[in-house]
């Protein structure tokens, strides 16, 4: 059972062909009520990178399979380029987002990429246009170590009128004037678009500081404002997970947005109040109160979550810094207090212009 194109290849056989469907997770289905016959699912390169082996794994016990990988695509193509693969970022990008690029484009840079069919190379390209990258070097490689293996070379903003074929994997060479997204926490604010409600740069990297993220962890940001606490706590690891609670319909779409344009889709956004839409959220390991902060709300979590889990507050108010100061009394925990100023004109010269203080309270339960 596999991709026509792999059939094709075969020599005669007296085994049954079976064409694998599309979408792809129809033909799961299709092999799995083949048991207790004995198939062959063929796929390219290595099934554990990007490929089928690990959603087939999934569902069969460990006795019921045995993989026999090739050379992956990714193996392919760093060959045929000269590139260290252990040091060059590698996308499967079949049934995901172009903006999963986005933390990872920065002058210099080389990736290689899975795409998901012929036109997506044209729709590569012109999003590395659009974000400032379209001096790219890409080159194409179709059916790549196969009887019909095609390379085109060209840059992103230059791409010939070519009707390129699955499948499709390009490596790029970033270079361009566009804007990097920094490695480090705390962004700056004009990275996330915002009605106005959203932790500044400063905060947000203390806030991340003290939220700690390590990997395979799940944050609820709760009062989510423009998703920028949700966002960076993403882009800290691939692994880590993370869910936003917001009221506001329309800044629960800004939240979704956001995520989506810098790479990190996976964020969960729910437009709900808490506590009320917490109930039937996965279990988190690290809590963020950006708005919404009562006394209710803080009952509520503490009541809830398993302990070892890890909350912090931030307060602006006089009536919720009360509230982060009668916890921090009752549960303990660490607070700071951070007054920042910023220089501004004043008359013909320059002077500080501080900033309402921040009241940051943080606990493991």
């Amino acid at each position: 059972m596999g991709p026509p194109r792999h059939l094709d290849l075969l020599p005669d056989l007296k085994a049954k062909r079976i064409a694998w469907p599309v979408p792809f997770a129809n033909g799961v289905e299709q092999l799995l009520a083949l048991k207790p016959s004995r198939v062959v699912a063929l796929a390219s390169g290595d099934p554990f990178w990007f490929g089928a082996g690990t959603t087939l794994a999934r569902r069969l016990s460990p006795d019921e399979w045995h993989a026999f990988p090739g050379a992956s695509t990714f193996s392919l193509a760093a060959a045929r380029m000269g590139w260290p693969l252990e040091a060059t970022p590698c996308f499967g990008l079949h049934a995901a987002p172009l903006t999963r690029l986005r933390p990872a484009l920065a002058v210099g840079q080389k990736l290689i990429v899975l795409l998901r069919d012929g036109a997506a190379v044209r729709q590569l390209a012109d999003y590395l246009a659009s974000e400032g990258f379209g001096p790219s070097a890409l080159t194409v490689l179709e059916a790549f170590g196969g009887p019909r293996e095609r390379i085109t070379k060209a840059r992103a903003n230059a791409l010939p009128d070519t009707a390129f074929q699955h499948p499709v994997c390009a490596a790029i060479e970033v270079a361009g004037d566009g804007a990097a997204l920094p490695l480090a926490s705390g962004r700056a604010d004009d990275w996330f678009q915002s009605d106005g409600q959203m932790t500044k740069r400063p905060v947000r990297a203390l806030t991340l500081s003290a939220l700690a993220p390590q990997p395979f962890e799940h944050l609820w940001d709760i009062g989510g404002g423009s998703g920028s606490i949700g966002i960076e706590w993403l882009l800290s690891h691939p692994t880590l997970r993370c869910t936003t609670i917001e009221p506001l319909e329309s800044r629960a779409v800004n939240i979704r947005a956001n995520a989506d344009r810098l790479g990190v889709d996976r964020l969960d956004v729910i437009t709900g109040q808490a506590p009320e839409a917490l109930a039937d959220l996965p279990a988190p390991d690290a809590v963020f109160i950006g708005g919404g902060l009562s006394q209710a709300l803080l009952d509520w979590l503490t009541a809830n979550l398993s302990p070892g889990t890890r909350l912090v507050a931030n307060a602006v108010t006089l009536e919720s810094e009360a509230l982060l100061i009668n916890a921090h009394a009752q549960l303990g925990g660490e607070l700071l207090r951070a007054e920042l100023s910023s220089a501004a004109p004043l008359g013909p010269k320059r002077g500080w212009k501080a900033a309402y203080p921040i009241v940051q309270w943080s606990v493991t339960l």
